[in-house]
């Protein structure tokens, strides 16, 4: 039988909009678009950088609570608020997904708030860390 674990952080946007932070179907986790609000102190930071970073740390323990890492990331879609802020955006982001390189969507539509300059939603493989990578150069 299928096991299906469903994560709730105690956001209440959770709450309001009856969703999970995250559903994994046996191995395969999808997390849901997440800001760069801090847990403890609710406080979003203004800089970009440490937006960008405060995402990945809620999405990171996220996947932690089902026993993932970012390492596992398959896929990823990045929401950015301003055109303008996508170079500085996709540095931070690489500073922690550098040589996990999942499949990478980024756009900038309009976000839930003026506070967000980022949100990010991820599909991670729980043991993709652990697998034989073939990496390949094609030109198309």
């Amino acid at each position: 039988m299928t096991d299906v674990t469903k994560v709730k952080t105690g956001s209440k946007f959770e709450e309001i909009g009856s969703y999970s932070r995250l559903v994994a179907v046996d191995n395969l986790i999808f997390v849901s678009n997440t800001a760069g609000r801090n847990p403890r102190t609710k406080q979003i930071p203004q800089d970009l950088t440490e937006q960008t970073l405060q995402v990945l740390a809620n999405i990171e323990g996220a996947l932690a609570a089902v026993g993932a890492t970012l390492a596992d990331i398959v896929a990823a879609r990045v929401f950015v608020q301003f055109p303008k802020d996508i170079d500085v955006i996709m540095a931070a982001y690489a500073q922690k997904m550098r040589g996990i390189n999942p499949t990478l969507t980024m756009t900038c539509p309009a976000l839930g708030s003026a506070e967000y300059k980022v949100e990010i939603e991820v599909t991670a493989y729980r043991g993709a860390s652990e697998a034989n990578v073939k990496e390949m150069t094609i030109s198309l």
